[in-house]
């Protein structure tokens, strides 16, 4: 069935937010990711969140086992998933009751009525279905028996058992969607031939089931029209839609490319980071190797064992991996060589929460280590710029021969956006510090006279054999050395050392004011949620709030200081209990730094950022 041909004259919207919701097998993320990328190939700007239980597979029809995917597509720039949602696809009851209070009044709803049985409203701890006591009554539902629909249109579909038919009933749900919004089923269609090219009858029940929900929202009564979102107006380029730990790894990818170096990746797998080594290890064509290593330390010490060989070496990790290799990472500032450790936060103190957004690591990766153990220290903002600051990192690690922390977070990991594909030849040089022979008088610890990188010897290479090893290092030989004088020069030029990374990294900038009376901060993953929301208030007329972000956290920019001095006020946003905010105060005593907190697995909502901002200018 073709469904490109639109007849029908559907309402024109700038933007909306939907959100897919349901059992954790019920493929809300497949759902959410195939309408995401529709409507990217359709030309809108996107912004995704995808959010699921840490249970590997929760109780069915649970309320902790629900998973969700929210999606906001828009013909003007989007920088967040959005708040409350316009539509809300609920596959069952505990997906309904977790969710319901995202709805915007008078919107829509749609459910699978067939999951709406005794057990599972039990299970979703409702004393009375929801469906016919009225508590909806506020909002345009919709009600479809999605399973039984799905079951009849496969009914002559061979090879099929009853599992794989029912869990069809999510195209459905998706065509209805399509429909809805005025989405084309044709790249969904080439997915599943792609993605089933093997099994010809998955790839005809998912086209079947898909094409019966789109005709099925045509002809319903309860839908009396359908929605159109234009293309956005993006910069002219090629584009793809990107989660941040895909764009994570092609960022090193790239880094290795234009460096001239493998890449290695030595890393133990832990939500929410490895996906960048699933994704790393569909790449050896370009000499990448990677190494699922038995244990967190293992995994960083192969690291650095990859780069004392002469690679662009990185690990990946979360909070409790992070806490796990502190000695080693300590051990890499020591010997002074390249190494990027890539941190994707999560929800913590222990366990804490794998698959929930969390910034509460930052202090650790600051000083988490025993002794005076500086390293460089980066935070990626958008699923996008994942890509420019895995570069940005392995750039910085390599010029300045020591370690740097890339910090990421789930909500960026996990999300996705709209990319602009970029060649390695427009990326900025790598410039490494590798020598090929020695030179007279070469000593290990010769420094870059400008940076105070140390030189990059490899093994094996005549007349650079020297000492590497947790121990302090005579400041010439490299011998193993306890002279008092010696070592307090070999920490002061370590630290040294990361403070002139400010010369090498961009000044701090502001948006939407360079004075004023409230300085807006953000650090990492909360960018697209306070951008919108100060780019939001000033359309109201609050012209006096400007917006700085750190992405380069350690060292701070040199002007930031500077720019602090400007406004009246200052408030730090962030995802932990104040982390930034205390070492901006550590820093620059001067300034009364207020902050605002959340911890509660969930990025910030644009509404409680804009009554904090106006409480702030009152």
């Amino acid at each position: 069935m073709a469904t490109t041909e639109i007849k029908h004259q559907p309402e024109v919207l700038e933007a909306v937010i939907i959100r897919f919701v349901g059992d954790s097998g019920d493929g809300m993320q497949l759902t959410g990711t195939q309408f995401s990328d529709t409507s990217a190939m359709f030309g809108n700007d996107i912004a995704t969140f995808p959010n699921y239980p840490a249970e590997i597979r929760a109780p069915q029809g649970s309320l902790y086992g629900v998973s969700g995917f929210q999606v906001h597509i828009g013909s003007v720039e989007i920088s967040t998933p959005g708040d409350e949602v316009d539509l809300l696809v609920a596959m069952n009851p505990a997906g309904l009751k977790t969710n319901l209070h995202a709805v915007k009044p008078g919107h829509t709803i749609i459910v699978d009525t067939d999951a709406f049985t005794k057990k599972n409203l039990e299970k979703a701890q409702y004393d009375s279905n929801p469906l016919e006591d009225g508590s909806l009554e506020n909002y345009r539902v919709i009600e479809v028996t999605m399973t039984s629909l799905t079951k009849e249109a496969l009914k002559d579909v061979e090879g099929l058992d009853n599992k794989s038919i029912t869990r069809s009933k999510n195209m459905f749900a998706l065509g209805m969607v399509y429909w809805m919004y005025d989405r084309s089923t044709d790249h969904t269609i080439a997915f599943f031939k792609n993605k089933f090219k093997t099994k010809p009858q998955l790839i005809e029940a998912n086209t079947k089931v898909l094409n019966t929900g789109y005709y099925f929202a045509e002809t319903l009564e309860l839908i009396p029209n359908s929605y159109t979102v234009a293309p956005a107006k993006m910069e002219s380029g090629t584009y793809r839609i990107i989660m941040g730990n895909t764009a994570t790894a092609w960022g090193f990818l790239a880094a290795s490319e234009k460096c001239g170096l493998d890449l290695f990746l030595g890393s133990y797998p832990i939500t929410p980071a490895s996906d960048i080594l699933h994704e790393l290890a569909k790449h050896k064509h370009f000499g990448v190797k990677t190494f699922q290593a038995e244990d967190e330390i293992a995994g960083i010490t192969s690291a650095i064992g990859a780069s004392f060989a002469g690679n662009l070496a990185i690990t990946t990790t979360s909070g409790p991996g992070l806490a796990l290799k502190g000695e080693a990472l300590g051990l890499a500032m020591m010997i002074e060589m390249p190494l990027v450790v890539v941190n994707v936060q999560r929800g913590g103190p222990s366990t804490g929460l794998p698959t929930k957004t969390e910034q509460s690591d930052l202090l650790q990766t600051l000083y988490g280590r025993n002794g005076e153990s500086p390293v460089i220290v980066l935070a990626a903002s958008t699923p996008s710029n994942c890509f420019d600051f895995a570069y940005e990192a392995a750039k910085l690690t390599i010029e300045h021969m020591t370690p740097v922390v890339l910090l990421s977070d789930g909500y960026i990991a996990n999300g996705s956006a709209p990319w602009k594909i970029k060649s390695v030849s427009d990326m900025p040089d790598i410039n490494n510090n590798i020598i090929h022979k020695a030179k007279e008088n070469w000593h290990p610890y010769d420094r870059n006279e400008k940076t105070l990188a140390r030189d990059w010897a490899i093994p094996g290479t005549p007349g650079l054999e020297h000492r590497v090893g947790g121990l302090e290092k005579d400041r010439i030989s490299g011998n193993v050395s306890y002279v008092p004088d010696n070592h307090e020069y070999m920490v002061n030029i370590r630290a040294e050392k990361i403070m002139r990374v400010q010369n090498s990294i961009p000044e701090l900038t502001t948006a939407f004011s360079d004075e004023g009376d409230l300085l807006v901060i953000g650090w990492g993953g909360t960018y697209g949620s306070l951008y919108s929301t100060v780019k939001h208030i000033k359309e109201e007329g609050f012209n006096t709030i400007g917006f700085a972000h750190f992405n380069y956290i350690n060292p701070l920019p040199k002007n930031t200081a500077e720019v602090l001095k400007r406004f009246k006020k200052i408030v730090v946003c962030e995802l932990n209990n104040g982390q930034f905010a205390k070492v901006l105060k550590l820093n620059f005593n001067d300034f009364n730094i207020l902050q605002f907190n959340k911890i509660q697995g969930l990025p910030f909502g644009n509404e409680e950022l804009v009554q904090k901002f106006k409480q702030l200018v009152k």
